[in-house]
């Protein structure tokens, strides 16, 4: 229990500081180069998700909420195949980009592609961050970072419950 309070209280002082900080050239660059938030060609009616998901895929996804660190499926997984978001279906990540950043969450240090993904400023919670939301239907992924490896330097921080994992043998 110790651990977890102590845990939460560091996020929410680095949530702190990174509110404080400008947004990296890294992250200005990321979000510049990825598709526009203006369109969304998937849509599905709440009703329908609220059956489909899971209670934490739905607030995750629908509500931006987060799942606990270190609770989701997808932390530790390291099987070879691509990661697609759970409400539509979009590819979004592979297995070559997933890494163990040791957040908690599944990280990945580039997107499949620059269009799977669209990026929003997320001032929730006392910080500054950004949000990623998958293109096709805007659920709610997690956040992208700019602490991340090379060559890309960039962490997307992603909830498991937004994502549905697909075993491929080439991604």
């Amino acid at each position: 229990m110790h651990v977890i309070i102590h845990l939460h209280v560091f996020m929410n002082i680095l949530h702190l500081i990174s509110s404080k900080k400008e947004e990296s050239p890294k992250i200005q660059k990321l979000k510049e180069s990825c598709k526009d938030t203006a369109t969304c060609p998937v849509s599905f009616p709440k009703d329908e998700l609220r059956e489909r998901l899971t209670p934490i895929q739905y607030k995750v996804t629908q509500e931006k909420g987060t799942e606990r660190a270190f609770s989701g499926e997808y932390n530790k997984h390291n099987e070879e195949g691509s990661y697609r978001c759970v409400v539509c279906g979009n590819r979004i990540f592979t297995s070559e980009d997933k890494y163990n950043s040791q957040c908690g969450w599944p990280a990945f240090s580039n997107v499949l592609s620059q269009e799977a993904v669209t990026l929003a400023d997320d001032t929730s919670h006392g910080a500054k961050r950004v949000e990623v939301k998958c293109a096709d239907c805007k659920a709610h992924l997690g956040h992208v970072f700019d602490d991340g490896p090379k060559p890309t330097g960039v962490r997307f921080c992603v909830n498991s419950a937004a994502l549905k994992f697909k075993k491929e043998t080439t991604v």
